[in-house]
């Protein structure tokens, strides 16, 4: 971080590499770019050629299990796609699951409120077997692979009362320093391993 030789890469395109963005990329620094740093960041950022950190995000808010192939599919492409180009970048996954007690989705004006029916059933009907098949069937494709739970509604008045906001910072919390450890940490094995190759290589010649 203090090198500013690794930066995230806001427009989640590699110079050189054709493949669909992720929804965060992190990697070496172009040689010869100036990497940018923002007040109040210690990540700074840049254009890079190659992922060293992929994130990929997913939030399951109604119709959970109508659309969960397609989210598991998303989320197995988005991996090959990280690693086109070379290299062996973590991979990580961060899935937000709706488990409120009702919700409403909108086509237009058009209200559609969840009714605990075949069809419509509420986030909270869902959620658990959403979950399941996403640990079940894709979990293992990522490095690390972190559940988020939240409720909304999505009606107004916004749900804010304190326990549901407990839940929410008490369910991230409980999750993500751990899985920022365990990338951290992936990082430091990995780079380490990167040099030690490079090493080996000179020395070779």
């Amino acid at each position: 971080m203090h090198r500013r030789d690794r930066v995230l890469n806001v427009h989640n395109r590699r110079r050189g590499v054709a493949a669909r963005r992720g929804d965060g990329t992190f990697g070496e620094l172009i040689p010869g770019e100036t990497a940018i740093t923002d007040p109040g960041y210690r990540v700074a950022r840049g254009p890079i050629a190659t992922v060293e950190i992929g994130v990929e995000v997913k939030v399951l808010a109604k119709a959970m299990i109508k659309q969960i192939d397609r989210v598991i599919n998303d989320l197995r492409n988005q991996v090959v796609q990280f690693r086109r180009g070379g290299g062996h970048p973590i991979c990580v996954a961060v899935i937000g699951i709706n488990h409120a007690e009702s919700t409403v989705g909108y086509e237009g004006d058009r209200p559609f409120p969840t009714t605990g029916k075949q069809g419509f059933l509420h986030p909270f009907q869902e959620a658990p077997e959403a979950e399941r098949r996403l640990r079940t069937e894709v979990a293992s494709e990522f490095d690390e692979f972190v559940v988020l739970r939240f409720k909304a509604t999505n009606a107004p008045p916004t749900p804010s009362s304190g326990s549901t906001t407990r839940r929410l910072v008490w369910t991230t919390r409980r999750r993500s320093p751990a899985s920022v450890r365990d990338i951290s940490n992936a990082f430091e094995r990995t780079t380490r391993l990167d040099r030690i190759r490079s090493s080996t290589s000179l020395t070779g010649l």
